[in-house]
């Protein structure tokens, strides 16, 4: 069987590294992605074989439709010739017009309808879609797909990305060993779903004032973003673009702050003290609230004080609850296989 994958971000990358491992041996796979720095940069980590086609459309919208049609249009040839017999994607707009225009059947996955825009442009035209049992099926069905074609896997994605092998000989960002290590994510910026007030600056400037003799590493995602990071933040503070494993990172963590999305996520399920300031609120980082893996909260001065408590906390439960999460999770590329063969 020919299997096309379509691939637009990081966390979907590792996300197919499951899938390829699976479906590899038995199947013929085209793995495609668009020009997206975070996405190339990982595609070399984690020496991933990705044929790019087409670029990321950035925050402005005519930009975005633009890199779209044009996206459309290079990739539909790409994969005419290819001529797969089914799709899987992660809710792409690209794969779902193309696949539709072409009478492939697409199956796809996706932990967030608060994707509102993605989701119309998707769901209506996917065949199957599987989802996390947390999310429930009217959350994605009130976009136009019925809730008999949606399949729930008991498990989380971050529980899949996790489980990759790493290199722990790579390069990490932290200057000290002897210090404690403070990761902060700052959040998507160009993503429909965003909004553009950042409640990450003042959290920024606290923390610098407080753990000034701690590592203190800040993951950025564009030049200008980090450009203005570094006009307004203390070069006590590393300001980093994201070139590592997250998972290499995390592993060396000692508190992770994130805007409560993937790597929010891959730092709960590992059991590193996470802090989330629910930049995006949504379904996966309230369920992980919910089960105590993630402390939510947006008060500089609480996150401050939160932190002192962790570095004082010596007993390792965040690794123990974690693990205890973990046992009750499935595998969701068993249930992708399955709806395959059906």
């Amino acid at each position: 069987m020919k299997i096309w994958i379509d691939i637009l971000t990081p966390k979907q990358l590792l996300f197919s590294e499951a899938i390829i491992e699976k479906l590899g041996k038995k199947h013929d796979l085209l793995c495609t992605s668009r020009d997206y720095e975070e996405v190339s940069k990982l595609a070399i980590i984690r020496n991933f074989d990705l044929i790019f086609v087409g670029k990321h459309g950035g925050g402005d919208k005519k930009a975005k439709l633009k890199a779209s049609i044009d996206r459309m249009e290079r990739l539909s040839r790409k994969i005419k010739t290819f001529s797969p017999d089914i799709v899987i994607s992660f809710c792409s707009p690209e794969a779902a017009r193309i696949a539709f225009g072409l009478g492939i059947k697409h199956i796809a996955f996706c932990d967030s309808p608060h994707a509102e825009a993605v989701m119309r442009l998707t769901l209506p035209l996917i065949q199957k879609l599987l989802i996390p049992l947390t999310i429930a099926k009217k959350e994605f069905s009130k976009y136009g797909i019925d809730e008999k074609n949606i399949i729930q896997y008991k498990a989380i994605d971050a529980f899949v990305t996790i489980q990759r092998k790493i290199d722990k000989k790579s390069k990490l960002p932290f200057r000290n060993n002897n210090r404690k290590n403070i990761l902060i994510r700052v959040e998507e910026e160009e993503a429909s779903y965003t909004s553009k007030s950042s409640k990450i600056i003042s959290i920024i400037k606290k923390i610098e004032k407080e753990y000034e003799n701690e590592n203190i590493v800040v993951l950025g995602r564009y030049t200008k973003q980090i450009e203005n990071l570094q006009k307004i933040i203390s070069k006590k503070v590393k300001i980093v673009k994201m070139t590592y494993d997250g998972k290499h990172l995390l592993g060396n963590t000692d508190v992770f702050i994130g805007s409560g999305g993937t790597m929010t996520a891959e730092s709960a399920l590992m059991g590193i003290p996470t802090i989330s300031y629910n930049a995006v609120p949504n379904i996966i980082e309230n369920f992980l609230v919910k089960k105590y893996l993630v402390k939510r909260e947006t008060s500089p001065n609480k996150i401050s004080n939160y932190i002192k408590k962790i570095f004082k906390d010596n007993s390792n439960e965040s690794q123990k609850r974690a693990e205890r999460i973990r046992k009750q999770m499935e595998d969701p590329i068993k249930k992708l296989i399955k709806t395959i063969k059906e």
